[in-house]
């Protein structure tokens, strides 16, 4: 899939993409409710001999109007330019968001971006969709725009789960606050999944007979510290089985940074400067301080038993799980 990170030089669309059908929005961890809209694109492109398209905003629009408040990305640019190829997308579309851009008119946005850059034929969105200035943009607005401009508008209900509850990417990350990772599969309809390069961490593991796969998660991420089974990808594609404690390390350190440390089971080998993914199968327990490495050690046994059994009987959420997970 092709990624384009539009700037102001508005360099031209190649001819195959223009004219498609675009799903517009942040699509902040790509779950059920944002699939009820990407789906309804690529439908419709579909059925029409389109390509799909995604037209996504970076850096996240929160973090751009507070700074100092970064949100929690449950799928990074990388992430979900993969979740969105997976699901189907020809190429997604990166526009730079800024308080420049935020301060354009709804009018701007409809011309210089919808008409005259990607030439859309379909604009697909979620019923709340707002844009411009102010938010002046909104359904109604999209909707004449498309009538005067000849593109179509499809608007899709919010998502509810099965117990009539939206699902939203806020609910998401409370739950990933509370370490909830299989409630959180079931909104995504994918594991919960992070990536990152492998770095050098203090290498105790290794004298203790369980080295790990280190990766530096972004500091705003509010996943619940504790320990994890897990599935980690390799740059190659292949998959192997672990147990990952994300946390602060009490028992040997004192006020370190959060590491994702992952025990990669039957595994011999350096990953080091590797871009791997973690997907999160299940919580086991909490990050607990221990008296010293004897009794340390002993409990990650446990550890590693329960999620070898957990892992044993895992099966696929549904064709976007078997891609990411699998």
């Amino acid at each position: 899939m092709t990624v384009f990170h539009r700037n102001e030089k508005k360099e031209p669309l190649p001819d195959s993409l223009k004219g498609g059908v675009v799903a517009i929005g942040n699509f902040d961890g790509v779950h059920r409710g944002h699939q009820s809209v990407l789906n309804r694109a690529l439908e419709i492109a579909e059925s029409r001999g389109l390509p799909a398209l995604v037209l996504s905003f970076e850096p996240h629009p929160r973090t751009v109007f507070r700074p100092d408040q970064p949100v929690f990305r449950l799928s990074p640019a990388p992430m979900k330019a993969r979740l969105l190829e997976a699901l189907g997308f020809k190429a997604v579309i990166e526009y730079p968001f800024d308080l420049d851009f935020s301060g354009r008119s709804a009018d701007e946005f409809i011309q210089s971006v919808l008409k005259d850059w990607l030439h859309v034929s379909h604009v697909v969105t979620g019923f709340d969709f707002h844009f411009g200035k102010g938010r002046e943009g909104g359904p109604a607005f999209l909707m004449a725009a498309g009538e005067a401009n000849g593109f179509g508008v499809s608007l899709v209900d919010a998502f509810r789960d099965e117990n009539a509850a939206v699902i939203s990417s806020s609910r998401i990350r409370q739950l990933l606050a509370d370490g909830d990772v299989a409630e959180v599969a079931g909104l995504l309809g994918y594991r919960y999944t992070v990536e990152g390069e492998v770095i050098k961490g203090a290498q105790l593991g290794r004298t203790l007979g369980y080295p790990t796969a280190n990766m530096a998660l972004p500091p705003e991420s509010a996943l619940k510290p504790g320990i994890y089974a897990v599935r980690l990808r390799r740059p190659d594609g292949m998959l192997h089985d672990g147990v990952a404690s994300f946390g602060f390390r009490p028992t040997v350190t004192e006020n370190g940074e959060a590491l994702l440390e992952t025990f990669v089971f039957d595994f011999t080998g350096d990953l080091y400067g590797e871009v791997c993914s973690v997907s999160f199968f299940g919580f086991l327990r909490e990050e607990m301080k221990f008296s010293g490495l004897e009794p340390l050690v002993e409990q990650m046994k446990t550890d590693e038993a329960e999620a070898r059994a957990l892992l044993a009987g895992v099966k696929p959420l549904g064709e976007l799980d078997a891609k990411i997970a699998f």
